[in-house]
């Protein structure tokens, strides 16, 4: 078994609201580094963050 594979709950991982949608966006292997400053679920969100506003 690979150590970098996640078998666990993933209902427990954090979420949090996307700052242009308000989606539900889900924790990232991705974003581990900067859970705090990710504010947007897609590059299209973060794209449209001005045209919205």
């Amino acid at each position: 078994m690979a150590a970098n594979t996640f078998k666990g709950n993933k209902a427990a991982l954090p979420s949090k609201p996307c700052a242009a949608c308000g989606r539900t966006m889900s924790w990232r292997k991705k974003w581990r580094a900067n859970w705090d400053a990710a504010q947007y679920c897609s590059e299209r969100c973060r794209r449209g963050k001005r045209q919205s506003a």
